[in-house]
């Protein structure tokens, strides 16, 4: 990694000028920094990293209301072409000319200012931190997890993973009314961490069985092959099985106890129409997304911050691009 200056970026006529504010490190980052790739998406050229971004609006496009110079946004970091079957149907994530940031060739926001459509640049009250803002991103990820897992009142919940977003992932399934959630995760720190923050129960996948639970929903956000298996066959018939964690491109699943139990299992690449919902968790007091934060840092330090989670007791680094 290496620190450089780089022109302000000029806007579009639609677009808002953001000086960043707040930057989460996610695992996609730290995939790019450590592999060059994330699946198909593969750096080829320099390519600034971050996609989980807040900051305050500078400057507007010629067709944008210039008083939101100033104001408080969460970023939603990506623009899609508005135009294609998948756009036009509201599943604007899947579009296939999609410039996300952060994802090779489009650039992130390790950067002191980024440009993005003025409609995807969301105010925030001002009860909400800059960080907890920056972190709309991957709350988005855990809403649009729980709403394809089809999680509402009373439901029962597992969940892979005690990471950032399987936390995440628990509390937005509580505030959906979710009766019981059990999470797994091998480390007793953030088992513990999870049951302060969603979970109601949580389990170590080396010494208890989930099998059998019969739960409404699974989601794994390990990306661990045995925890997607043994999640699954944790689903109770016509239940759903949601996947979300970083794995290898091919693993083994229970075909058999997927049809014999009509059990819906699908992914999820990324969100679309979340931001207004997760803002209005935050500030309402459902999700606790600044309990997450676990080191800050300077953007001269953010190779530092790419490598935090290696260290023991690590959850969220913020990256701080005016510092």
């Amino acid at each position: 990694m290496s620190l450089e200056s780089a022109e302000v970026p000029t806007l579009d006529p639609d677009q808002v000028l953001v000086r960043v504010a707040a930057v989460g490190v996610c695992g996609s980052d730290v995939h790019y920094y450590e592999h060059g790739r994330v699946g198909p998406y593969v750096v080829e050229h320099p390519l600034i990293l971050g996609h989980e971004l807040s900051g305050t609006v500078a400057a507007v496009g010629t067709a944008v209301d210039p008083g939101r110079v100033g104001e408080r946004v969460a970023v939603e970091p990506q623009r899609p072409c508005r135009t294609c079957a998948q756009c036009k149907a509201g599943r604007y994530n899947l579009c296939p000319d999609m410039e996300f940031f952060a994802t090779p060739p489009i650039n992130g926001a390790f950067a002191e200012f980024v440009a993005i459509q003025s409609d995807f640049a969301h105010p925030i009250p001002d009860s909400v931190s800059d960080e907890a803002a920056a972190l709309m991103e991957p709350l988005s990820v855990g809403i649009w997890a729980c709403q394809r897992a089809g999680i509402g009142p009373g439901s029962r919940v597992l969940i892979a993973g005690a990471g950032p977003i399987g936390v995440i992932a628990a509390q937005t399934a509580r505030a959906f009314g979710a009766g019981e959630v059990y999470i797994t995760d091998v480390s007793d720190e953030r088992r513990a961490f999870a049951l302060e923050h969603g979970a109601s129960h949580a389990l170590d996948p080396r010494v208890d069985q989930v099998e059998g639970l019969e739960v409404d929903a699974f989601i794994d956000a390990s990306g661990v092959e045995q925890a997607v298996h043994s999640g699954i066959k944790a689903v109770r018939p016509a239940g759903r099985a949601i996947l979300v964690g970083l794995g290898n491109d091919d693993i083994m699943l229970p075909v058999s106890y997927l049809q014999n139990r009509e059990i819906w299992l699908s992914g999820v690449f990324r969100y679309a129409n979340t931001w207004p919902l997760a803002i209005e968790l935050v500030a309402g007091g459902k999700v606790d997304l600044d309990a997450l934060i676990s080191g800050r840092f300077p953007l001269a330090q953010a190779e530092d911050a790419l490598n935090a989670g290696k260290r023991p007791g690590q959850m969220k680094a913020i990256v701080y691009p005016g510092r």
